[in-house]
């Protein structure tokens, strides 16, 4: 099973507001089970993120600088460099580099394993950021700050998403998911995405290119026309093609599994550890394929239950305002 929510703060309780408080905001963000598609587009890389009901919650508290303490900076929790690089890069997005904000993040994605959860931190981080001053940050916005510390997905906009996840220069939303479930297995192991998307595996994709642009028609054409099959079917060739970039011993066994339990196909996360079992959710309860899943492999180090859904920032009630200082 996934480790309990990791809930990170900085600060303690209290409700004392200080006179140089000027605002709040809590925004969450989903992680993802992989991707759909993921490879190489007329010369330049891309994916498509799978994203679940998996959230990451980040909490911001802003406060005048000149009156609060310590001055102007950011104080955020010590296991979350990228999200207080996230806060920073937003502050200097507004010229608001004289503030001073508090960031707790509420986090139960497992990092290193293809979910999202660094994507989803620093999104929402973004987000949270610039709602406690007042500007309610377009996507578009909010993917540039992100590409800023580190390569990600696309989990900011609406929809799924057709996204450049190192240089931003693709960004096209595909439309909603259509009516899909997910058994997601986890056999073990982390990839670093940072290192991962560091390396030269040009080579890699280009061999791989025809599938991958026949996968993301399908994944397209599937979502146009609200089709699982299709998406599923798109996903699969991806998910095959990808072997070729990062080997998943277990992926032919598991495709085995979810052609005899019905599903529509299967997808991974091409850069992580992640496999998912995609499900028409009209015709296949999901909760009995996780079942069947736990019984089928008894060595998977995670069997979770997901459902697929559209991206975007998603902003959640305040918490209490606590006095800086």
């Amino acid at each position: 099973m996934l480790s309990q929510p990791q809930r990170r703060s900085i600060r303690g309780g209290g409700d004392g507001q200080q006179p140089g408080f000027l605002g709040a905001a809590a925004v969450r963000v989903p992680g993802t089970c992989g991707e759909l598609v993921q490879g190489l587009l007329e010369g330049g890389y891309f994916l498509v993120s799978c994203p679940v009901d998996f959230f990451a919650t980040v909490s911001v508290e802003i406060f005048a600088g000149e009156v609060s303490a310590g001055g102007p900076g950011v104080d955020a929790p010590e296991s979350c460099p990228k999200t207080a690089a996230a806060v920073k890069a937003t502050l200097a997005h507004l010229n608001r580099e004289d503030l001073r904000v508090h960031v707790s993040v509420d986090n139960p994605i497992p990092r290193s394993k293809g979910l999202g959860s660094s994507s989803a931190d620093v999104a929402a981080a973004i987000a949270a950021t610039g709602m406690a001053l007042g500007q309610e940050l377009p996507p578009q916005d909010v993917a540039r700050l992100a590409l800023s510390v580190e390569p990600t997905d696309g989990v900011m906009f609406p929809g799924l998403t057709v996204f450049d996840h190192r240089e931003g220069t693709k960004m096209e939303v595909l439309g909603a998911p259509p009516p899909m479930e997910l058994v997601a297995l986890d056999f073990g192991g982390t990839v670093d995405t940072l290192r991962f998307n560091q390396a030269d595996r040009r080579e890699a994709w280009e061999s791989v290119a025809p599938e991958t642009k026949e996968a993301l028609d399908l994944v397209r054409s599937g979502i146009l026309n609200c089709d699982p099959a299709l998406v599923g079917q798109g996903a699969s060739i991806s998910a095959r093609s990808g072997q070729q970039v990062l080997l998943k011993p277990e992926l032919p066994q598991v495709m085995e599994f979810a052609e005899e339990a019905g599903a529509v196909g299967v997808n991974v996360a091409h850069s992580g550890t992640m496999i998912g079992v995609l499900l028409d959710a009209r015709k296949r309860r999901g909760l009995s394929v996780y079942k069947q899943a736990q019984k089928a492999f008894p060595q998977a180090e995670s069997v979770q239950h997901f459902r697929l859904l559209a991206g975007g920032i998603r902003r959640v009630e305040e918490k209490p305002r606590r006095a800086a200082g």
